[in-house]
């Protein structure tokens, strides 16, 4: 099962960025959910938005209105829409998925730089 996560780059603040991430040997729809986390350097992981199996999503509240995470089935792939970019926002972004046996995140892909400019 892999994760491959594209759509990083170099944008400045209040311009969009659209990442990818597409799931091979395993369907999307297997997951119990996936997820975009981040991580600045020097800290700690944070999940930035999620959507289950059913299209529950959920983000934290600095992505509020401004992000947006979906799903296209038949491309086998999960999308976090950015919009109103902030320098705040860089940082490597990470897909992941949720196992059902586990319930923890045990899929990751590779990660992808957004860097936001001012």
């Amino acid at each position: 099962v892999q994760l491959q996560a594209s759509g990083g780059g170099l944008v400045q603040a209040g311009g969009s960025l659209t990442l990818s991430c597409a799931a091979s040997g395993r369907r999307i729809l297997e997951f119990y959910a996936v997820a975009w986390h981040r991580q600045v350097l020097g800290k700690q992981r944070e999940l930035v938005a999620s959507i289950t199996r059913a299209g529950r999503t959920r983000y934290i509240d600095s992505a509020k209105g401004r992000l947006s995470i979906s799903r296209d089935n038949a491309r086998n792939t999960v999308y976090l829409q950015m919009n109103n970019l902030k320098p705040e926002d860089t940082a490597v972004y990470y897909c992941a998925g949720k196992s059902i046996q586990s319930g923890e995140y045990a899929y990751w892909g590779q990660g992808t730089l957004v860097t936001v400019s001012s």
